[in-house]
């Protein structure tokens, strides 16, 4: 009897572990996509996301905190951040740093903005409430560090560094990441760690889309914050909206921008375009370079003429163009062609000189047009195309894929496939340095583009190549 009752009681046990959720395991992250049919659809993969931890849990301390651009940057800035419900009167403080405590005497005080946003109307969130705080920093003096912090007034933040802008040209050091979108907390953290520690003194960091996995669970916003920590307060963060920052709210079927998105990130409203595109759909311009973030997941048309209409106005030095899925891309059954037949005419037009991408989980760089035969390290240059990961989801690159664009004037000159990257980027007078790096630091790539501000003139160096 004895023995039956034990025979009952593991049979009982090891049926309830086939009964629940399979545990994450990662090596599922390695899947093969499927051929895209739209820029909007998804493919899911295993997420770390069954916390159930207190940093998830909002609170009367402000948490979340992000600066963002806002207007001119060398006289504005945004801040974003997050409470409990109890918390309406927030505010935040400004001053210029000082060596000692007392810079705080001079502190500037805003009253914020406050949106509360009900996470539970997506049904794997905790029905709570949250409230949105947010700030625009005005009248700024260029090329000034100043500190700042946010609260109610009795609860504050720490103090926190930034600094202003120049209104001209000025050297400029910047950070890019492909898709975080996985496992972000236990394995994207060190990617954006080991950023921070090769450029410090970047002024911004731009995030290719699919920063998170399922656009409306906090859990992964949580894990993204938590990722990044003061870094997201410390650098101003551009973020580009990727197909993965939408998805479906039941009952409706229909696709929607992630709840999260325009609560914890003030950015710029382009007031010439459709309300869906509102700050998904942006421009920045910074110390001489012109930013254009895109929308690559819905309404391209009305995106085309805005990207004319601000290449055409720019007499910014470099002009870059970040969009979440890839013009040229290295991932199999991947293809954004419209990116290619309408956007890719506009960057040869204005001599774009970078376009950065994510969507494909593995890295390429390549150029248009083809590299002069007649030199083996310099090249003209009309744009670099950049397509990177920094998640740890991994796709193979498919090299037959990538032959085929050279009949539309692309040469492929570097890949990687199954590792992190970061991108690195400085501005130093006519040179703009690009390097990426793995998640351990390491070099992958490197290359020098030169340019003749005078002429439009571009030729490159690939780093790689020098002996």
């Amino acid at each position: 009897m004895r023995r039956l009752l034990l025979f009952i009681f593991y049979f009982m046990y090891s049926l309830s572990l086939f009964t629940q959720e399979p545990v994450s395991d990662d090596r599922r992250d390695t899947k093969h996509p499927k051929v895209v049919k739209s820029n909007i659809t998804k493919h899911y993969h295993s997420n770390d996301h069954h916390y159930e931890d207190h940093w998830e849990i909002p609170s009367k301390n402000p948490d979340r905190i992000i600066l963002t651009f806002y207007g001119n940057p060398s006289s504005q800035r945004a801040v974003t951040w997050r409470t409990d419900s109890t918390i309406n009167d927030a505010v935040a403080q400004i001053s210029i740093a000082g060596n000692n405590s007392k810079f705080k005497m001079n502190a500037k005080t805003y009253s914020a903005k406050t949106e509360e946003l009900k996470i539970g109307d997506f049904h794997n969130n905790k029905h709570v409430s949250v409230h949105y705080h947010s700030v625009i920093f005005e009248n700024l003096i260029p090329e000034t560090l100043y500190a700042y912090r946010v609260g109610n007034g009795k609860i504050w933040s720490e103090w926190i560094h930034f600094k202003t802008s120049s209104n001209e040209f000025k050297p400029t050091q910047f950070v890019y990441f492909g898709d975080a979108q996985n496992n972000i907390l236990s394995q994207w953290s060190r990617v954006i760690r080991m950023a921070y520690q090769k450029a410090p003194d970047a002024s911004f960091a731009i995030y290719a889309g699919d920063l998170v996995n399922y656009a409306h669970l906090d859990n992964e916003w949580a894990q993204w914050f938590k990722a990044g920590g003061f870094i997201h307060s410390q650098w101003t963060a551009i973020p580009v909206v990727g197909n993965h920052e939408f998805g479906k709210i039941p009952p409706e079927n229909n696709q929607k921008l992630s709840l999260q998105w325009r609560p914890q990130f003030t950015l710029p409203f382009e007031k010439s375009l459709d309300k869906k595109l509102h700050e998904t759909v942006y421009s920045i311009n910074y110390q001489d370079i012109l930013i254009i973030v895109l929308n690559s997941s819905e309404m391209l048309e009305q995106q085309t003429a805005y990207v004319e209409k601000k290449l055409k106005g720019s007499k910014a030095k470099w002009k870059i163009i970040t969009c979440h899925h890839s013009i040229f891309s290295p991932a199999p059954g991947r293809d954004f062609e419209y990116g290619r037949k309408f956007w890719k005419p506009l960057f040869d037009k204005f001599s774009v000189d970078l376009v950065l991408n994510g969507h494909d989980h593995s890295y390429a760089r390549g150029h248009v047009p083809v590299k002069s035969r007649l030199n083996d390290e310099n090249g003209n240059l009309k744009t670099m195309y950049i397509t990177s990961v920094s998640g740890p989801k991994q796709y193979l690159v498919d090299r037959n894929q990538i032959k085929n664009y050279t009949a539309e004037g692309y040469t492929n000159e570097k890949t990687g496939e199954d590792t992190q990257f970061f991108q690195v980027f400085q501005t130093l007078e006519n040179k703009l340095i690009y390097a990426a790096y793995t998640a351990t630091g390491d070099l992958f790539d490197k290359v020098i583009i030169m340019k003749d501000f005078d002429t439009g003139k571009k030729t490159f160096v690939n780093t790689n190549q020098i002996k």
